[in-house]
């Protein structure tokens, strides 16, 4: 995907996502030499093509279960179309994993996809446990070989596993942990599913230091660096160490079930009086955790930190001119509004924000400098400084001082803007109390970890953030999303265009008394279609 500008935009912005990787390259196999029969003519056979055929699905998958079930990794990956990955996971399945006495039982096909369970035993020294799971597995058309082959995605082998992971069992990285939330309820990924990676960080950080001890485990060993191992199966306990979180187990449990109802979402809940993380959710094919690591563009709602740059820099108030043109032309790009959005030339900063009108920002790029909106970001809101040290892994968020088309872009959540739910929510957290506290996971007390700090806003710029918030849900583009919220409200809305995608990305942040929160649904559309319904459903659980 390419970076910068693009001449019309929808509601606002591209975005770029670091995290779940993609799979399922081809190999190349040569095709079967010898006589093709044809005419008395040599040559070789011609390669086959179209879907493969019912019979050659069920052959090629009774190849593949009698290799991998025999430990034979090199034939088992053979056919597979993509063996040189395949190969170090099938290896380490039998091999570091100790997983033995395999045996793979088909399901009912449906096409090419075969349904299928393994039932395994893994034996470390004198201790033996029983594995048993469901996976699937498709089988395509080899591109150049022409032969009928499993298409290679690690989850095939096992659910849990992503590109380049392999298996190990022995004795475990780090000790167990029992993690809490704030009023000791414990929290498992078992009730909170999307917990999973986030409680697999927090074991490998302060498992030793909450006075475990290690047991043995079979455990998925991740490629992505500093990435925690994911235990499997436990062959024999250790003790686990007791870890408090900042987190509340009703906001969990209403994020978890708000997610669900939307593929590839993500959101943060958090409590801006403290900057402790009240929630964690993620629904994500990849089981990437977007909601602390995501970087895309986050497009309208990137409007809060713009408005309040306007606003610092002396360019203008709520109350003051920011007319929501037709259009807005900045060095030969074009910028456009949300279709149907009616021109209003006489607009002040708080109508164009509660309406969301692109162009009202635009036209400010003639006037802030290159890098007025970065230093509002590093200064007032924390941010983009590699500085967050929440508990666990987290991206800070990303305003560089990109000049160019770029610069009118970055007002509106485009151009090289990157933020995660994480970063939106510590923004509409900071716009609401005035003060930047950066958001926590565990307590800062557990390892004397330094905090990043920012000067936050000044009591007048924080009140107009409040108040254009405020008109944003009550009457603007978010008060579908947050009616029947009560009083003490405030929301902004956002999509981001994406190359490739059929729809935006769908954004929305939002407060309610000592709770803000945001969320991000990849290909959601605009900010009130799916990103918005997470936000409410998870404020009204927090009331």
């Amino acid at each position: 995907m390419r970076k910068g500008v693009k001449a019309t935009v929808i509601g606002s912005v591209f975005a770029v996502m670091v995290g779940g990787a993609g799979y399922g390259a081809y190999n190349l196999v040569s095709a079967m030499g010898g006589s093709s029969g044809i005419g008395g003519s040599g040559g070789p056979a011609p390669v086959k093509t179209g879907p493969p055929s019912a019979a050659e699905v069920k052959a090629t998958t009774k190849k593949f279960f009698a290799a991998w079930e025999s430990g034979n990794s090199v034939t088992a990956a053979s056919y597979t179309n993509n063996d040189a990955a395949a190969d170090p996971v099938l290896e380490s399945y039998s091999g570091a994993g100790h997983i033995t006495k395999v045996k793979i039982t088909p399901g009912t096909t449906t096409g090419a996809t075969v349904p299928f369970t393994v039932h395994a035993t893994v034996s470390y020294k004198d201790v033996s446990k029983p594995l048993d799971y469901k996976s699937r597995l498709t089988v395509v058309r080899g591109k150049t070989s022409g032969r009928a082959l499993v298409d290679w995605q690690p989850a095939v082998v096992h659910p849990e596993l992503r590109s380049g992971d392999t298996f190990v069992t022995g004795e475990a990285a780090s000790p167990a942990i029992e993690a809490v939330d704030r009023d000791g309820n414990v929290l498992t990924k078992e009730r909170y599913p999307s917990l999973g990676p986030i409680l697999d960080e927090l074991r490998a950080k302060y498992g030793a230091k909450a006075g475990g001890s290690p047991g043995i485990e079979l455990s998925i060993k991740h490629a992505v660096a500093d990435s925690a191992d994911t235990t499997l199966l436990t062959l024999e306990k250790g003790k686990a160490g007791k870890v408090r979180t900042t987190l509340r187990a009703s906001a969990q449990a209403a994020a978890e079930k708000a997610v669900t109802k939307y593929s590839e979402s993500s959101i943060v809940a958090l409590q801006p009086s403290t900057g402790q993380v009240l929630a964690i959710a993620n629904n994500r094919n990849d089981g990437f955790n977007a909601a602390f690591l995501g970087q895309l563009a986050p497009g309208s709602t990137m409007k809060i930190i713009s408005a309040a740059t306007l606003i610092d820099t002396g360019l203008t108030t709520m109350n003051g001119p920011a007319p929501c043109t037709p259009d807005a032309v900045w060095q030969s790009q074009t910028f456009h509004n949300l279709t149907g959005l009616k021109p209003d030339l006489g607009a002040t900063l708080a109508d164009s924000f509660a309406r969301s009108c692109n162009t009202a920002f635009v036209k400010f790029a003639d006037s802030v400098k290159v890098d007025s909106l970065t230093r509002e970001a590093e200064d007032r809101f924390g941010l983009g400084r590699n500085n967050w040290k929440t508990g666990i892994p987290s991206f800070d968020g990303s305003v560089p001082a990109s000049g160019g088309p770029d610069t009118a872009a970055n007002l509106i959540g485009q151009g090289q803007v990157q933020m995660s739910p994480l970063n939106m929510a510590s923004v509409t957290a900071t716009a609401k109390t005035g003060t930047f506290r950066q958001p926590v996971l565990v307590a800062q007390s557990l390892d004397d970890r330094q905090l990043a700090t920012a000067k936050g806003l000044s009591a007048s710029t924080s009140a107009q953030l409040r108040a254009m918030m405020y008109r944003t849900a009550t009457s603007g583009t978010a008060a579908g999303i947050m009616s029947g919220l009560g009083p003490n409200i405030g929301a902004k809305t956002g999509s981001a265009e994406v190359d490739g995608q059929a729809k935006s990305n769908s954004w929305f942040t939002g407060y309610r008394g000592d709770v803000a929160a945001a969320a991000m649904t990849q290909d959601g559309g605009h900010g009130i279609d799916a990103a918005g319904p997470i936000v409410r459903a998870v404020l009204a659980a927090s009331g």
